[in-house]
C-alpha cells in the first residue's frame, strides 16, 4: 500500500493515486509542495527522494511548448528565477500537473519524468546554465 501524495499548502490536501500499473517500473509515493523554499519533494516506490527547484521543473516542462516536436527543438527559455508552482493536480495514477504562477500548466510530470530530473538534477542544471551563457539570456525576469 503506498501513501498520498500530499501537496503541502495552507490546507493539507491529499492527492491520492500513487499505486504502480503493471507498466510502470517507479512511482511516486509522496509529493510535497515546498511554496517557501521552491521546492516540489518527492519521493518513490524505490525510497529516493528528490528535491526539485521550481525554476528547474518550469525550464524543464514536459510541455509541447517548450521540448517542440521532435529532436532538437527544445526551446531555451529564461527569467524564471523566482516562478512558483501555485498547485499540483494529480493526472490519473501516472503524472501530476503543475500550475506555475507564469500561467504555464500544458506539461505533464510523470512519475518516470519527476524521477529522471531528480537523478539528473546536476547535470541538466550545469547544461541549462551553459546554454543560457552562450544564448546571453538570464535566469532573472526583466
Amino acid at each position: 500500500m503506498h501513501r498520498c501524495i500530499v501537496a503541502e499548502r495552507a490546507a493539507r490536501t491529499p492527492l491520492c493515486g500513487a499505486m504502480l500499473s503493471p507498466m510502470q517500473e517507479i512511482a511516486a509515493t509522496e509529493i510535497k509542495l515546498r511554496k517557501r523554499s521552491r521546492v516540489l519533494e518527492v519521493a518513490f516506490t524505490d525510497g529516493r527522494r528528490f528535491e526539485l527547484p521550481f525554476e528547474y521543473l518550469r525550464v524543464n516542462s514536459p510541455s509541447a511548448e517548450l521540448r517542440g516536436h521532435g529532436a532538437g527543438e527544445a526551446l531555451l527559455i529564461g527569467g524564471k528565477q523566482a516562478v512558483l508552482v501555485q498547485d499540483v493536480e494529480p493526472i490519473g495514477h501516472y503524472a501530476v500537473r503543475l500550475m506555475f504562477d507564469d500561467g504555464h500548466n500544458t506539461g505533464l510530470y510523470t512519475w518516470k519524468y519527476l524521477y529522471e530530473l531528480g537523478e539528473q538534477h546536476a547535470s541538466n542544471w550545469s547544461a541549462y546554465l551553459a546554454r543560457l551563457e552562450r544564448a546571453g539570456l538570464s535566469r532573472h525576469s526583466g
